[in-house]
C-alpha cells in the first residue's frame, strides 16, 4: 500500500478477554471510531492491516474498540503498540481556517515583515486553543498561540505562516 496514512490512535493496551483494545487517541474527530468505520493497523516493518470497528466505547480516559471478527485476548495481543491509521481518503473536509496538525507541522513561519523566524515543529493542545512549538534557527522554542491576533496568515500549501507576535512571545 503506496498510499499516504495517517495516526488516529496508538493501540496500548488490551482490555478484558473478549479482544477490546485500549487505543490512546490522536485525532479530534469522534466519529473515527464508530462502528462500521474502517481503520489501519499498522506495526513496523509489517503490511497495513484492515479492520472494521464492531464496537466503541470511552473507559477511564481512553477509548476501547472491538474490531469484527475478533473475539479473544490473544487475536490482539500482538496488536500492543501499532498504530491505527487512516488513509488520505478518509479525511475528513474542515471548515474554513481549520488545518490538520500534518499540514502545518513544518510550516516556516514568517514576520509581516517578511523576516523568517522558523519552523513549527510540534502542536499542543492544552485547552481553549492550540500552540503552535516553532523552533527558531538559534536559541530556544517559541510557543505561538493559535489565535487571530497573533496567526494572521496560513498557507500549507506553500508552507508558510506569518504571524504578528504580541509583546514579549519572541523575548
Amino acid at each position: 500500500m503506496t498510499e499516504k496514512m495517517f495516526n488516529v490512535g496508538k493501540i496500548i493496551n488490551t482490555h478484558g478477554i473478549r479482544g477490546e483494545v485500549k487505543v490512546l487517541r490522536i485525532s479530534d474527530f469522534d466519529e473515527r471510531f464508530e462502528a462500521g468505520g474502517t481503520l489501519f493497523l499498522v506495526k513496523e516493518n509489517e503490511a497495513p492491516i484492515e479492520l472494521e470497528i464492531d464496537s466503541h466505547r470511552v473507559h477511564k480516559g481512553f477509548d476501547l474498540l472491538q474490531f469484527k471478527g475478533i473475539d479473544n485476548i490473544s487475536d490482539v495481543e500482538h496488536y500492543k503498540g501499532a498504530y491505527l491509521k487512516i488513509t488520505e481518503e478518509q479525511l475528513t473536509d474542515l471548515e474554513e481556517d481549520e488545518y490538520y496538525y500534518h499540514e502545518i507541522i513544518g510550516c516556516t513561519v514568517y514576520l509581516n515583515s517578511g523576516e523568517k523566524l522558523g519552523v513549527i515543529k510540534e502542536i499542543l493542545s492544552p485547552g481553549a486553543n492550540d500552540v503552535w512549538v516553532m523552533k527558531q534557527e538559534k536559541g530556544k522554542d517559541v510557543l505561538i498561540p493559535y489565535i487571530e491576533e497573533v496567526v494572521k496568515q496560513v498557507d500549507v500549501t506553500a508552507g508558510k505562516v506569518i504571524i504578528e507576535p504580541m509583546e514579549g512571545l519572541l523575548d
